[in-house]
């Protein structure tokens, strides 16, 4: 049996009732007594939960302090949100200023209207204050939240869903969205009896949710098989994200200034992209693993500030028995036998001390210059090594 057919408002013709569709919710904020509870803010919080967790778990594991994601979040987070409404407003400013602006409306982050390059921007810009603070480079933090960022953007996307916008055009597919025609303070409102725009619309959202996701899970694969260092595991999500909002930018009808034809953020995207896969074609060099410094080798090493050494990039690779996470270094001179003992196994009387270790090889730090040797009473710091 065919569904019934009904008029449409639009095009005057008539079109199939659509029975397999996506509803659009009606409330996008509870209230707690005075405390007003919307979904756009709690999906931006449990992205930033997500990424955060992520994020400690691969920092942690290539040497950093426990919870140090905290002392970057601090930093991050606030920087993240103010650049991603700057980049909304400066790229949408009619909204705003001008005729029929409301300029009180900048602040109002929970109506939405949050750039995603104006959080990258401003996420960077804290994360390097808090980089600085604890002593370790900003690549290595990017190269540690490559998966979680996506993930993020995905949890955020449902909050451009419970709040009725950016959604796509016209559409007959079964999983089409049915959109609310008015939502004012969180509750959807019939316009004209009406209390759906007529027709299916594109789920952008849910779009970029799957392909947020598949970045995530592309960058995890390769970056643990391939050992990026130096922010290209990082570049490499931006390359994957700017692919997939190319053509889902296009879907979209909400809107939006264009230039030469196109969306700003289709330039944008264009531009970022080039710019990141330039940098991980050009940018070469080892994964860093953070190890603390001698003086808090002790039960608290963990609250070290770590140091960074230069790495080789034409250094050997592991033996084929080592962790692919472990820092190897040279042991000094007589680590493990007579402290007097600093010759070769068997150089006394011609017996081979199994117990003996070679002394560490003299070689040239690269970064500036110096030699360097084992020294037995030197503190271990952290290594860049190659994985």
């Amino acid at each position: 049996m065919k569904p019934p057919a009904r008029s449409d408002p639009i095009s005057g013709s008539l079109s199939r009732v659509n029975l397999a569709s996506i509803p659009s919710p009606s409330t996008s904020v509870w209230h707690l007594g005075f405390l007003p509870l919307r979904a756009y803010a709690v999906c931006i919080v449990l992205g930033i939960i997500a990424a955060c967790y992520i994020t400690e778990r691969r920092m942690r594991a290539r040497g950093a302090a426990p919870y140090a994601i905290l002392d970057v979040a601090v930093w991050a987070v606030p920087c993240g949100i103010i650049g991603a409404r700057i980049y909304h407003v400066i790229t949408s400013p009619q909204l705003y200023f001008g005729k029929g602006g409301n300029p009180v409306g900048v602040f109002y982050i929970w109506q939405g209207g949050l750039g995603i390059w104006g959080a990258v921007a401003g996420g960077a810009f804290g994360a390097w204050m808090a980089a600085r603070r604890l002593g370790i480079p900003l690549s290595f933090i990017a190269d540690a939240l490559a998966p979680g960022l996506p993930v993020a953007q995905a949890i955020g996307r449902f909050g451009n869903y419970f709040n009725n916008e950016l959604y796509g055009r016209r559409t007959t597919l079964p999983w089409g969205l049915r959109v609310h025609a008015e939502m004012v303070d969180g509750k959807a409102l019939p316009v004209e009896g009406q209390l759906y725009l007529p027709g299916l619309y594109q789920p952008t959202f849910l779009y970029e949710v799957v392909w947020d996701l598949g970045v995530a899970l592309l960058v995890y694969l390769l970056d643990r098989k391939f050992k990026f260092g130096r922010g290209r595991a990082f570049a490499l999500y931006v390359m994957a994200y700017t692919a997939g909002r190319a053509w889902i930018e296009y879907l979209r009808i909400d809107e939006a200034n264009h230039f030469l034809g196109l969306r700003i953020n289709d330039w944008v995207s264009l531009i970022v992209f080039l710019a990141a896969l330039i940098y991980f074609v050009r940018v070469k060099g080892p994964r860093l693993i953070l190890t603390p410094t001698g003086d808090d080798a002790g039960p608290d090493a963990g609250d070290a500030e770590p140091t960074v050494e230069a790495a080789y990039g034409d250094e050997p690779e592991h033996p084929a028995d080592a962790s692919d996470d472990a820092v190897t270094r040279a042991e000094p001179p007589g680590a493990r036998g007579n402290p007097a003992d600093t010759g070769p196994p068997g150089a006394r009387g011609g017996v081979d001390n199994g117990d003996a270790v070679p002394a560490a090889p003299r070689r040239r730090n690269k970064s500036n210059g110096d030699d360097r040797s084992g020294d037995g009473d030197a503190a271990p710091s952290a290594s860049a090594t190659k994985q």
